[in-house]
């Protein structure tokens, strides 16, 4: 189900037709419906759009050429006498730019192309001959005849990369869901006998997830298959190892340290922060045993990732379900059911102060810590 943003998708379009088009540069962190949006982009006919997943398919400049050339259905442009593309990494992403340049339709025409974590192209900085790579893509969209829409899943550090980029680059945030989105939602799922108690529970699903997309739709088909219409008792569930909710949380975490440096310091500052927030630099240097010098470094990573936000300097977590998932799984031994349910009850009563104080019970979650899947080993060096 690809939920239809129509205001946002209205920004977008108002951005292509402009004369020349300007590029969409769309910023939401995991769970924000980034993907959800191309998606429905895609699905426009008039816009003979061509999606790639950049962070899918970035691994080397010359399977990456190969890897979106061989998916297209675009017409591919001719190479220049005597220029094989793949020889070497450097005229393998001169093929990407001028595929990206040059290709059109079957009929012909222009193609808009849907470059989704268009910022992970940075992973080709490390080939020889390519230390400007971004500049010279950024280049290449703002030259071409065809259209573009950008979109990460990094705001802080899209933003920073686009500093001195073209003015042509138009970001597009995406909030999280209105109270009426989520009531729509919720009418899918078929949660709510009537339209009050519907937009009761829209209200409360809203302030326990704070209106992203995917923790909305993952508690919304837990509360529906609980049949309780008890979105509490559902998040709790959800919080258990291995749980949807859970496993997504987990992805999200671990996403972005790993694009992060300094990994362990990074998950002691979030398990400090996950247990107390908001808290000062100094704060946080005495928690974790640091100087404060090596944690302003800690901390401006976690920033460029956005597990961090800061304000009047006191740093905290901007994902309040992720903090709590931090708080319950950052420990020696995964959460009890008890611990579920005590945790998540404090979090709603503290999300919706409203709310009736009444201690949910978790149920135990069919999915099992140990089925998550392979825990890898990452080879993560600290740096202090």
């Amino acid at each position: 189900m690809l939920a239809e943003r129509s205001a946002v998708e209205k920004k977008i379009f108002s951005a292509l037709e402009a004369t020349p088009p300007r590029i969409p540069v769309i910023l939401g962190t995991c769970g924000s419906g980034r993907t959800a949006v191309l998606r429905r982009l895609s699905e426009q006919v008039e816009l003979e759009a061509e999606y790639i997943d950049v962070a899918r398919v970035a691994t080397t400049p010359e399977d990456f050429l190969s890897s979106i050339t061989r998916a297209t259905h675009c017409q591919l442009p001719s190479l220049p006498p005597g220029m094989e593309a793949t020889s070497s990494p450097r005229t393998a992403f001169d093929g990407v730019c001028r595929f990206l340049e040059h290709a059109r339709t079957q009929a012909g025409d222009n193609v808009t192309f849907l470059l989704d974590d268009a910022v992970e192209i940075r992973t080709f900085e490390n080939f020889p001959g390519l230390r400007g790579v971004v500049r010279e893509l950024w280049r290449t969209v703002c030259e071409s005849p065809n259209r573009f829409v950008l979109a990460s899943r990094f705001v802080n550090r899209t933003l920073r990369l686009f500093r001195n980029a073209s003015e042509r680059f138009e970001f597009v945030h995406l909030p999280p869901l209105t109270h009426a989105e989520v009531t729509l939602m919720l009418a899918e799922f078929n949660i709510g006998e009537t339209d009050d108690e519907r937009l009761e529970l829209a209200r409360i699903m809203h302030a326990l997830t704070a209106g992203r997309p995917l923790y909305l739709r993952l508690l919304a088909e837990a509360t529906a298959a609980m049949g309780s219409g008890d979105p509490v008792s559902a998040l709790a569930a959800q919080m258990a190892p291995g749980a949807p909710l859970s496993s997504a949380c987990r992805f999200c975490y671990e996403f972005r340290l790993h694009r992060a440096r300094g990994y362990g310091a990074l998950k002691a500052i979030l398990g400090v922060l996950a247990d107390k927030e908001p808290l000062t630099l100094t704060e946080i240097a005495r928690r974790i045993g640091r100087t404060p010098g090596s944690t302003k470094d800690y901390l401006s990573w976690l920033e460029d990732v956005d597990l961090l936000t800061v304000q009047q300097k006191r740093y905290s977590f901007p994902d309040p379900v992720l903090r709590l998932w931090v708080h319950l799984h950052g420990q020696a031994k995964p959460p009890e059911d008890e611990d579920l349910a005590r945790e998540v009850q404090e979090y709603a009563v503290n999300r919706f102060p409203y709310m009736e104080p009444t201690m949910v019970v978790a149920e135990p979650s069919p999915v099992q810590a140990d089925s998550e899947g392979p825990d890898h080993s990452w080879n993560m060096i600290e740096i202090d």
